[in-house]
């Protein structure tokens, strides 16, 4: 693939990985294991207050292919096919699930443009479209959603990112222009051991805004600690540690500095590969 201003999917989620990606109140455990033929086997259960729920995945790939296939609790099936250099700097997908949708996407890779189109193959056929133009340094991009039946756009959203060796900044403006977000992600050392990060986001048609500050630290090459407060008082906090090579067990936490009389939530999740 080139080496562009990539999609327009990547606009600001450096920064929402740091403050969201890891953070859960709930329970998950994950077991993959891989066979002789090349296929990858993930089983997934996930308990979320008194609901359980779970998957079992299959992932093969074939020269420049990649056949994905998932069964949950709820007798969904999904199955993703995944081509890549189709054509030159192109990755085609198609998706189907069981027994809701069907779907198609077209992602096209250029050294300064990207351009993704996805269509929902069903009775109502959803359109969405997205393009980036620049550099890796700078990138303006755009994305739209249409609804043939109505006639009507469901989303519009417009962005812009600046990335620099050390730090990285976003400005979004999403849902239809009732939000805007900027967001800014520094790491404080050349070896990117520790980074902060800023995200403030106002929501015009409530007069709302929403500030919140974060940060990570890798303590070592197997554990990594991350905390987020943003001004409604929500305290969040994580920890995650290798406990055998490529097996990962994560610690997190949220706490409601002001209701102090409710308790915390915590979350676990442990996912073993071989």
């Amino acid at each position: 693939m080139s080496k562009g201003p990539g999609l327009f999917s990547d606009i600001g989620k450096k920064a929402k990985d740091l403050l969201t990606r890891d953070y859960s109140c709930d329970q998950k455990f994950t077991v993959s294991t891989y066979s002789d033929a090349g296929v990858v086997l993930t089983s997934t259960a996930v308990k979320k207050g008194g609901l359980s729920t779970g998957d079992v995945a299959a992932l093969y790939k074939y020269k420049n292919a990649f056949i994905d296939v998932k069964v949950d609790t709820e007798s969904n099936i999904l199955t993703t096919i995944t081509f890549t250099e189709i054509l030159p700097s192109t990755k085609t997908i198609a998706s189907f699930k069981l027994p809701d949708y069907n779907s198609g996407k077209v992602q096209y890779f250029h050294d300064h443009a990207t351009f993704t189109t996805a269509v929902a193959l069903n009775q109502s056929p959803l359109v969405d479209l997205s393009a980036t133009i620049g550099t890796p340094t700078i990138a303006f991009g755009a994305e739209a959603g249409y609804d043939t039946t109505s006639g009507s756009f469901t989303k519009y959203t417009a962005g812009v990112s600046v990335t620099k060796p050390d730090s990285y900044a976003s400005i979004l403006l999403g849902e239809k222009g009732d939000t805007i977000s900027a967001s800014y992600v520094h790491h404080l050392d050349q070896m990117k051991r520790s980074a902060a990060v800023g995200e403030i986001t106002r929501r015009f048609s409530t007069n709302e805004n929403t500030f919140t500050v974060g940060g990570s630290y890798l303590v070592d090459p197997l554990t990594l600690v991350k905390a987020k407060l943003n001004n409604h008082g929500k305290l969040g906090a994580l920890l995650q540690h290798e406990v055998i090579p490529k097996s990962v067990l994560t610690l997190s936490g949220e706490f409601d500095t002001k209701a102090l009389d409710k308790t915390p939530r915590f979350g676990l999740a442990l996912a073993l590969k071989p």
